[in-house]
């Protein structure tokens, strides 16, 4: 099982999002790379309490939903629909600028959501609710992983 707390299946996404560039074509969904980058690091600022989205009610969401989400052994289907706050085509979410810098904010986000750190208190998850650390660290790489297959990467 994948996930950022293994340095190897960190070092394969975060060379997996250099192999996507600016032109790289989606396979799904609406967003152009460059917003799919920015998407990322919005996502990864939420799991770090840096950026606010609201909760969705449902002890279904909190138990199997986040089960089958994060341990279940199938990709993340494309079409899921995310929270309006890190949605790049509504207001609130960090829009693309220079596509390097923004590359290096995904990467810099990553390096902070794999940092030991013994006194955090990670912020439930919008949809999942609670979350341990090793939840965190696999939908984190379960994100990285749906996107980049988005743009074939």
């Amino acid at each position: 099982m994948k996930t950022l707390a293994r340095p190897s299946d960190k070092t394969e996404v975060l060379r997996r999002l250099k192999d996507v560039s600016p032109e790289s074509a989606r396979r799904w969904g609406r967003m152009s790379a460059p917003q799919m980058v920015c998407h990322l690091a919005d996502a990864f600022r939420m799991a770090l309490g840096e950026k606010a989205v609201g909760h969705v009610p449902g002890l279904l969401n909190r138990t199997i939903v986040k089960w089958v989400a994060l341990y279940a052994p199938v990709r993340w289907p494309p079409g899921i629909l995310t929270r309006p706050e890190i949605d790049q085509e509504l207001a609130g979410c960090t829009k693309p600028g220079d596509f390097a810098t923004d590359v290096a904010q995904v990467e810099a986000c990553v390096g902070l959501m794999t940092a030991p750190r013994a006194d955090f208190n990670w912020p439930p998850h919008p949809i999942f609710g609670r979350m341990s650390e090793g939840d965190w660290l696999r939908w984190g790489y379960l994100h990285m992983d749906h996107h980049l297959r988005q743009f074939g990467a």
